[in-house]
C-alpha cells in the first residue's frame, strides 16, 4: 500500500540537520524506512545542506551553519521522487521498522502490551530526552480512541491496520501530524487492530472526565 501522508519539511530538515529530539527522531526514523518519497526527500535535504557547509568559511561558527542551512533547505528544495520504487520487501510489510524494533526489544509477535482499557494496549518507550513521550498503541479493530486535543505536537504512525479520524484515513506508514488546533477522535478499522507509534510533547485533552481521571495513572 502506497504510503499517502508524509513528514512535513521542517521535521525532515532537522532530522537532517541533526537537531530533532529523541522522541521525534524515532518517528521520523520509522517512517523513512516505511516511506521511500520520504527517503528521496531526505537524501536531498542532506545533499544540500553539505553544498552549504562546503560554501561556508573556513572559521564559520558550527551553530550558525545549521541555522543557515535549516533556513534554505525549507524554501529551496522541494524533491521529485514519483520515480522512487520501495526496497521493502513483502516479508517485511507486517514487520516494526528499524530502529523501533531495537527500542522495544523485538518485533510485534514478540512484544508485550500493558493493558489501557477498553481493550487498548500501550508499551512505553522509555528515551534520554526529557522533551518527549514515546509510545506503542494498539487500538482493537473497530474500536475509538476517546476523542481529544491536544496541549502540543502529537506525531502518529501506522504501523498496522488503520485508523479513520476527523482529518482523513491512516494506513501503514503513513503520518498524522496534529498540533493544538486538532480535536479528533480516531477510529480504528473494522478488520484489524491498529498498531501505532505515537509521540507527543504534552499530555493529551480528554473530553471525557472519566479518562482525565486516570490520565496520570496511565501516564498518556
Amino acid at each position: 500500500m502506497e504510503v499517502r501522508h508524509h513528514l512535513s519539511d521542517d521535521l525532515l530538515s532537522a532530522y537532517a540537520a541533526g537537531t530533532l529530539a529523541e522522541g521525534w527522531s524515532i518517528a521520523v526514523a520509522s517512517h523513512l524506512a516505511l516511506c521511500p518519497s520520504c527517503r528521496a526527500r531526505l537524501a536531498g535535504y542532506e545533499h544540500l545542506g553539505g553544498q552549504l557547509i562546503e560554501a561556508l568559511p573556513a572559521a564559520g561558527n558550527v551553530d550558525a551553519a545549521w541555522d543557515l542551512i535549516k533556513a534554505r533547505v525549507g524554501t529551496q528544495y522541494k524533491a521529485d521522487a514519483t520515480d522512487v520504487k520501495s526496497t521493502v520487501s513483502p516479508s517485511q510489510c507486517m514487520s516494526l521498522p528499524e530502529p523501533l524494533r531495537s527500542y522495544v526489544g523485538g518485533d510485534l509477535a514478540e512484544l508485550k502490551w500493558k493493558p489501557l482499557g477498553r481493550g487498548a494496549y500501550h508499551i512505553p518507550i522509555k528515551t534520554a530526552d526529557k522533551e518527549t513521550s514515546v509510545r506503542l498503541l494498539r487500538i482493537p479493530a473497530g474500536k475509538p480512541v476517546p476523542e481529544h486535543g491536544h496541549g502540543g505536537r502529537e506525531l502518529t504512525l501506522v504501523l498496522t491496520g488503520s485508523f479513520t479520524d476527523e482529518t482523513d484515513t491512516y494506513a501503514r506508514g503513513d503520518i498524522e501530524d496534529a498540533d493544538s488546533d486538532l480535536v479528533h477522535q480516531p477510529v480504528a478499522s473494522p478488520d484489524q487492530d491498529c498498531i501505532c507509534l505515537a509521540v507527543t510533547d504534552a499530555p493529551l485533552k480528554f473530553r471525557s472526565w472519566i479518562v482525565r481521571l486516570v490520565q496520570p495513572i496511565l501516564g498518556i
